[in-house]
């Protein structure tokens, strides 16, 4: 009996053993970073509201219609200002698009090349290894051109923003609305409570019709800014749905492992009694 009773008490009961698998699950499924963005501990901005996205969540996925719609208001519009040094041309085939199409995209673009012989820089067309760099040369020059503020880099902003995805989205549609009383907006400079301070110097980027979607979708200020704002989450996190799968099936087999070890132990315990 004192033996039967020590086995006992040094025995993990099923209990343990479900908060243990619980817990290993926990930290094996990934968390998406890009529904919530950075959290900020203080901003001076209107929280945005919540937008329904089908990436977030554990089970999260991309619109690739959306995502691919996304780029092409990135390429007509966002990439007057602003790069993405962490995509390449060639990330572009996750898009759905041919190699072909990717070389003829990266070809009207130049990079530079060094210098030639006289020491002056060269440039050549860009190639599917090179990245969507800053149209400008150096940030002297982005600021020069933005009213003193370098546009920032596109490529990681859905999870480094702060209210991510959701703000980006509420940003790009929050023009035109009207301020509050007492409010004085500056000559220069517009009327957005989801920009900081609620003021900024960039105008909209975005207006209904300014751009043609190739598979017929109306492109409202609302479309191009939900699609935009996929693709950008789609830059930050193009390998999502991966993760997504390889958590759901280590969860599976830490439950099928869990399952296992209570049986065997009930096992064990009635060859005991």
């Amino acid at each position: 009996m004192h033996e039967r009773g020590h086995q006992q008490g040094n025995a993990p009961s099923a209990r343990n053993l479900l908060r243990r698998g619980m817990l290993l699950a926990c930290l094996v499924i990934p968390t998406s970073m890009v529904g919530g963005g950075a959290m900020a501990q203080a901003h001076d901005y209107r929280e945005p509201p919540r937008q329904d996205w089908s990436f977030t969540g554990p089970l999260g996925h991309f619109d690739m219609a959306s995502v691919q719609r996304g780029y092409t208001v990135y390429a007509q519009v966002c990439s007057a200002c602003h790069g993405m040094k962490s995509v390449t041309y060639g990330d572009l085939a996750g898009l759905g698009l041919k190699e072909a199409d990717i070389n003829a995209i990266a070809g009207a673009h130049r990079v530079p090349a060094g210098v030639d012989a006289s020491g002056h820089p060269t440039t050549r067309p860009a190639n599917m290894d090179d990245h969507l760099l800053s149209p400008y040369p150096d940030t002297h020059t982005a600021a020069a051109a933005n009213h003193g503020v370098v546009p920032p880099d596109q490529s990681r902003l859905a999870v480094v923003h702060p209210g991510g995805v959701d703000r980006i989205y509420a940003f790009l549609t929050g023009y035109g609305q009207t301020p509050p009383p007492g409010t004085v907006v500056p000559p220069g400079l517009f009327y957005n409570p989801y920009a900081a301070n609620g003021q900024i110097a960039m105008p909209p980027p975005l207006y209904d019709g300014a751009i043609t979607y190739p598979d017929g979708t109306p492109a409202t200020v609302a479309q191009q800014a939900r699609d935009v704002t996929t693709f950008l989450a789609w830059a930050a996190s193009p390998h999502l749905v991966e993760r997504h799968r390889t958590g759901v099936g280590a969860a599976v087999f830490l439950l099928i492992l869990l399952i296992l070890s209570i049986c065997l132990k009930r096992r064990t315990w009635s060859n005991v009694h």
